[in-house]
């Protein structure tokens, strides 16, 4: 099974994280499994974009984005080439370095 680190974030996972996942898992499921509190406001259906990720390494192991989830990451803070939503990216068959952002953006809980 692949291994999946996650860089340290100050407030989700001050000392980062490093387990196994199944290819196929989600990257948001393999993390709220393995105790990593990646909000997912949508419930993971591709509604919104506060699991939005970085994929640090391992990112061309992954299948592409759909058209909606490429929709959805042009509203996340924080956006660059190597961004995804956590709730659509799935584990491949490479190790993934993955890295949460400072901010996210969640349209309900912010008074908008």
């Amino acid at each position: 099974m692949p291994k999946i680190i996650f860089l340290p974030h100050e407030e989700l996972c001050p000392d980062g994280a490093m387990f196994e996942a199944e290819t196929g898992m989600t990257l948001c499921d393999a993390g709220l499994a393995n105790h990593i509190d990646i909000e997912h406001a949508c419930e993971k259906s591709c509604a919104c974009t506060t699991c939005h990720i970085y994929v640090r390494e391992g990112f061309d192991s992954l299948e592409e984005a759909t058209d909606l989830e490429e929709d959805y990451l042009d509203k996340a803070w924080g956006v660059d080439p190597d961004s995804r939503l956590s709730c659509q990216a799935k584990v491949g068959t490479e190790d993934l370095v993955l890295e949460m952002p400072k901010y996210t953006i969640n349209m309900v809980s912010e008074n908008h």
